[in-house]
């Protein structure tokens, strides 16, 4: 007998802003037992330390999740000068300290060579793996290991404020990949006081902005509501929204049924779209799959199951 699925078929996009102290796996938990969703995840870890977009996916739009995760993010946070931790952030062990101190000019001056494509190691508490474990349980038992170097993409990296000798606050724009922490110990060294991340928040990631954000709060409250289940569904976004960045095709209901059986179909008339590579299919306002055109011919990838 097949394994029954337990919790409800909840689908759509929740963007939560996360609290700081609780770890990104956590929250998901809270919020799945909240929605009594059968499946959800996140699109993009954030550090406990971290608040701000945690993108949290329930069921068709987990088949979504690479396509928010290989968006532009962006970062606003506080680097605090004079100290290197061992986890790059204030929730780490100062290893290391310095009595300099960077002007303003001298931070201007040294934020062009992290924007690019550049080099950086990531911090040895990640959750990258080695020899198939996870770095940072091998950074708090001290093993010995090196991370690889990795090219990532910062797209904009600008001071916005000095509040003091001993803080600056910088916002980023970057892509997959790029550890903030990476470019708070870097700076660090190239000022040659050192540093790490003091704050972190997340302001944005793909298409999802501060303002699409819903607090633990705000669902707790939803949750206690009497119509709580309808007050609940009525925070999610459609699970399109992550794909606002794509070309959208819009089919028959014919067409949509060829799509559900994995079929593909052929892009016929005088009025058919001129398109190719990655696209949605939509029909009547529904979306049906995600896949690629390739002259004239639509095929899947991934199908949906939603609801009509």
């Amino acid at each position: 007998m097949a394994r029954r699925r337990k919790g409800q078929s909840v689908n759509g996009w929740l963007i939560l802003d996360k609290p700081q102290g609780v770890t990104s796996t956590r929250a998901v938990g809270r919020v799945k037992h909240l929605y009594a969703a059968a499946k959800a995840g996140h699109a993009g870890t954030l550090d406990p330390l971290a608040t701000g977009i945690l993108p949290i996916a329930f069921g068709e739009a987990t088949k979504t999740v690479p396509f928010v995760v290989d968006g532009t993010k962006e970062y606003r946070f506080t680097v605090r000068f004079g100290a290197r931790t061992d986890t790059d952030d204030a929730e780490g062990k100062v290893v290391e300290t310095s009595a300099r101190r960077p002007t303003r000019e001298e931070i201007e001056a040294a934020l062009p060579q992290f924007t690019g494509e550049i080099v950086q190691v990531p911090p040895r508490f990640s959750a990258l793996k080695v020899d198939g474990a996870r770095a940072y349980d091998l950074a708090r038992e001290e093993e010995d290991f090196e991370l690889a170097p990795r090219t990532v993409t910062v797209e904009r990296l600008d001071l916005v404020d000095h509040p003091d000798e001993d803080h600056c606050v910088l916002e980023a724009e970057c892509g997959k990949g790029t550890y903030v922490r990476a470019l708070a110990r870097d700076l660090g060294r190239a000022l040659g006081c050192l540093g790490h991340v003091e704050a972190l928040r997340r302001t944005r990631v793909g298409t999802f902005s501060e303002a699409d954000t819903v607090t633990m709060a705000d669902l707790e409250e939803a949750a206690a509501n009497p119509q709580g289940p309808d007050t609940l569904l009525g925070l999610l976004r459609p699970v399109e929204t992550a794909l606002q960045h794509i070309p959208a095709l819009s089919l028959s209901s014919a067409d949509a049924a060829r799509l559900r059986q994995g079929q593909a179909v052929l892009l016929r008339g005088r009025d058919a779209p001129i398109m190719s590579g990655t696209v949605y299919a939509v029909s009547r306002g529904a979306l049906v799959a995600l896949g690629e055109v390739s002259q004239g011919e639509f095929r899947p990838r991934r199908i949906f199951n939603l609801p009509g």
